[in-house]
């Protein structure tokens, strides 16, 4: 089973009798659909629902949740979380860089410590661990973990989008659990609720596939004259990319080549993924 280490992860814990209700009320991962041995996405966004903070959380007991995300922006969200908590009774520890595992079968017969949780942004044709304590010994690397998000369509800020850019349905938050679209408010939620409801989220995580290596991260993608999106990361011949699916559509419908760069491109929805290309009335299902 291949298992890769990550040292530039962060992690820091929220504990008390109000953390979930804290939690549930300013992130947008519905809470009360977080089981125990799972982590899930979310995002603390901004009042016009961009994403200013992403990070995976699960569940460290009956009053703690673990909340993991880039090293880089941990202490910032945990200012961030310190200034919405006012007086609830919720205690948020220091974050801690960490060595974090990740391993992936394409069956779900292991069984590992109770640090050990299955990542649930991935489809369930694969199950995916995220070890915070013990873990198997390393024998892949970034780039086979790199390899295994583009198969399955799975963004991270910094590589695939900037903070403070996109909105959760740009990277499919509403699509793999990381938004919580039947809970009540939170942080940005109006600006996400509206775009669901009016069916006006443009901008989706495809996945780009050529027949020649494709150029890096943050190409233009373009067809007949027009910008589509950007490449994100990049394994040889396949990435992920952030484009407008109704230019994607025009420009398949026309027959006009789509581009990254120099290199022909074909771009995807994701298999498991529910939403469609926009009809001719400019729908998306």
């Amino acid at each position: 089973m291949p298992t890769c280490h990550l040292d530039n992860r962060a992690l820091f814990t929220l504990e008390g009798p109000e953390a979930e209700h804290f939690l549930q009320n300013v992130i947008t991962t519905d809470l009360a659909k977080l089981g125990s041995g799972e982590c899930r996405p979310g995002a603390l966004l901004t009042p016009q629902g961009k994403i200013l903070f992403d990070f995976l959380i699960s569940r460290a007991g009956d009053e703690a949740f673990r909340i993991e995300c880039r090293a880089d922006i941990a202490a910032d969200l945990v200012k961030r979380l310190t200034l919405y908590r006012l007086r609830a009774k919720a205690q948020i520890s220091s974050p801690e860089q960490s060595v974090i595992s990740v391993s992936w079968e394409s069956d779900s017969g292991s069984s590992y410590s109770d640090s050990t949780v299955i990542d649930r942004r991935f489809p369930e044709t694969i199950t995916v661990y995220r070890h915070y304590g013990d873990a198997p010994a390393q024998d892949a690397g970034v780039e086979d973990l790199d390899r295994l998000r583009i198969a399955h369509a799975v963004a991270e800020s910094g590589s695939d989008y900037e903070l403070g850019d996109a909105f959760p349905h740009d990277v499919l938050f509403d699509q793999n659990g990381g938004v919580g679209l039947r809970k009540g408010c939170y942080v940005g939620q109006e600006v996400v609720s509206r775009m669901h409801h009016r069916g006006t989220a443009r901008r989706r995580l495809l996945i780009a596939q050529a027949d020649a290596d494709l150029p890096a991260a943050g190409t233009e993608i373009r067809a007949g004259g027009k910008p589509l999106g950007a490449l994100g990361t990049v394994s040889g011949k396949q990435a992920l990319a952030i484009a407008r699916i109704d230019r994607v559509k025009d420009a398949m419908d026309a027959g006009n080549p789509i581009t990254a760069g120099e290199t022909e491109v074909t771009l995807a929805i994701p298999a498991w993924a529910t939403f469609t290309f926009p009809d001719s009335d400019g729908d998306a299902g």
